[in-house]
């Protein structure tokens, strides 16, 4: 089983002079998941290179056993360190993609035409798709084969605005994943702020926020082996 993980190449966190970048925690932990089924992980991101990890996701408090082995471990570190750029991979190439999150895709990724061309040639040959916390914005300009919005009528989840409220950047972030998936038309739910939450809609995943990327992670494992991807 071949999945692509798709990283953001932003790194800049609005106007606030701040950085920002993937959630290191959304990486790690479906990292392993899929190290454990025995996958082969190929990680990519729209400049190719190494990604920019958002550093309060490295801070303590916000640091897991999976994140310190992450980083304590050579062979990721390495893939991280390299990772291909997203207009050099094709879809067929891969059995199931995977978006973890973090702020920065939601400057890049959610307007990138390559990821847009990503998510519907991989759900359009049936294979499935998890994204996770701030990454369901990415499948804002997404479109069925009829041209309505993928998520429209779609079970979905996503970093919600209470959680972006707690953050104190409602007013930094270009728009809000809630707000976002409920215009397009996504049938949207949450669970409690900051607690795992997934949501799963034919193949389509979705996960709310970082304790929500371990579990949306053995959903993909799990439609991965139902769906024979």
């Amino acid at each position: 089983m071949k999945v692509l993980v798709v990283l953001t190449s932003h790194d800049e966190l609005g106007d606030t002079g701040r950085k920002t970048g993937f959630w290191l925690e959304e990486l790690a932990a479906p990292y392993y998941r899929f190290k454990e089924a025995g996958w082969e992980i190929t990680l990519a991101s729209p400049a190719g290179g190494c990604p920019p990890l958002d550093p309060k996701s490295n801070e303590p408090d916000f640091q897991t056993d999976l994140t310190r082995r992450f980083e304590a471990d050579e062979e990721a570190t390495a893939a991280l360190s390299d990772t291909v750029r997203l207009d050099s991979v094709s879809a067929d190439a891969f059995d199931t993609v995977f978006y973890p999150g973090g702020h920065g895709p939601l400057w890049d990724l959610a307007e990138d035409a390559h990821s847009k061309r990503l998510i519907e040639t991989t759900l359009r040959a049936g294979k499935p798709l998890a994204l996770v916390c701030h990454a369901p914005g990415v499948l804002r300009h997404a479109v069925n084969e009829d041209g309505t919005p993928l998520v429209r009528g779609k079970e979905v989840t996503g970093f919600a605005d209470s959680e972006e409220e707690g953050v104190a950047l409602t007013e930094v972030v270009p728009f809000l994943v809630e707000d976002e998936l409920k215009r397009l038309g996504g049938i949207y739910s949450k669970g409690e702020d900051w607690a795992p939450y997934v949501v799963r809609d034919g193949l389509l995943i979705t996960g709310q926020n970082p304790a929500s990327s371990a579990p949306a992670a053995d959903a993909l494992v799990e439609l991965a082996g139902k769906t024979g991807a």
